[in-house]
């Protein structure tokens, strides 16, 4: 285990930042306000991590919360005492704050925790994205193939028909090709509106229906997802994608200069982690956050790499421990 790496008992402690986060921002779902909800989920989380007894950086944050610093988790943002052991974070206190806005499904809040320099730093740019769950040849996974091979090989993996294979992918037009392909293959389609560190979670959960996720989603949401997946076992392949010249400098601003390199689950979490997420709307991977006269009640997913341990948590918190 790495030296000063607070493995033991992190996941218990991350939980409540995202409790708390996810409480915040439940007050906001569905006023159609996504800078308030995330200014909401981001001031909270922030108050949490400082109550952390971990000497913390951000090196994956908030990219969207900009104007006042009050309420940011920025990449760099630092937190907790010099005496306390260290951890770096990767976190979003509202994956899918558009739909949150909207009080639609599968809005969650989310934060992953590894060892000084345990992840990848990344652009505030798009990232292509290919994920499978567990217990499958990660060579199944190539970018430059068309979705409806990946679907094919990974049912060949499996040992059943593609048409049991379900992918999931962001209902954007920039992957009408992902979906044609993976349709003409034979393979189920699964369109989610927003939320594809959730969805590829699902990957990984023989539970949740879905096999395989395709598609391009932000760089920061790639590193939570591989976070995910490392406390498991599941295999991603990724790369940045850079359509302008801000693209290209912000890659090697922090100095990604090979544009076409594929990065893996190791590659973006290269040592062991922790994953916590809370439910802030209902949704297929977590309920969402329910509230009453006397009591907040969430739902979180606990994912530690170092015994591959997934927990449910299902917490009722009196509303006199808030104030």
């Amino acid at each position: 285990m790495t030296a000063n790496w607070p493995a033991a008992g992190l996941g218990d402690t991350l939980v409540r930042v995202t409790e708390l986060t996810a409480i915040a921002a439940e007050a906001l779902v569905g006023r159609g306000d996504e800078q308030a909800a995330d200014r909401a989920a981001a001031l909270a989380m922030r108050e949490a991590l400082n109550d952390l007894k971990v000497r913390g950086r951000v090196v994956v944050g908030d990219p969207d919360v900009m104007e006042d610093y009050e309420y940011v988790l920025p990449d760099g943002f630092e937190f907790g005492s010099p005496d306390d052991p260290e951890a770096d974070f990767a976190l979003d206190p509202i994956e899918g704050v558009t739909i949150a806005a909207k009080a639609k499904a599968n809005a969650i809040a989310t934060i992953a925790a590894a060892p000084r320099g345990g992840f990848m730093a990344v652009p505030s740019i798009y990232m292509e994205k290919l994920a499978i769950g567990p217990g499958h040849d990660p060579g199944i996974l190539d970018l430059d193939e068309p979705a409806g091979e990946i679907a094919i090989r990974l049912a060949a993996s499996k040992g059943v028909d593609v048409s049991e294979i379900t992918a999931c992918v962001l209902d954007r037009p920039r992957h009408d090709k992902i979906i044609a392909d993976l349709r003409r293959a034979g393979a189920r389609v699964n369109l989610i509106g927003d939320g594809d560190v959730a969805a590829v979670i699902q990957t990984a959960l023989p539970s949740s229906g879905v096999d395989l996720y395709a598609g391009e989603g932000g760089a920061a949401e790639g590193v939570l997802a591989a976070a995910a997946l490392k406390c498991v076992g599941g295999a991603m392949q990724t790369r940045l994608v850079v359509r302008s010249n801000e693209d290209r400098r912000l890659a090697s601003e922090i100095g990604l200069e090979d544009l076409q390199k594929r990065y893996s689950v190791d590659d973006l979490v290269t040592g062991p982690a922790v994953f916590t997420a809370t439910g802030i709307t209902r949704g297929t991977l977590l309920d969402g956050v329910t509230r009453s006269a006397a009591a907040f009640e969430t739902f979180s997913l606990v994912m530690t790499s170092h015994d591959c341990v997934v927990r449910r948590i299902h917490s009722r918190i009196p509303r006199e421990l808030l104030t």
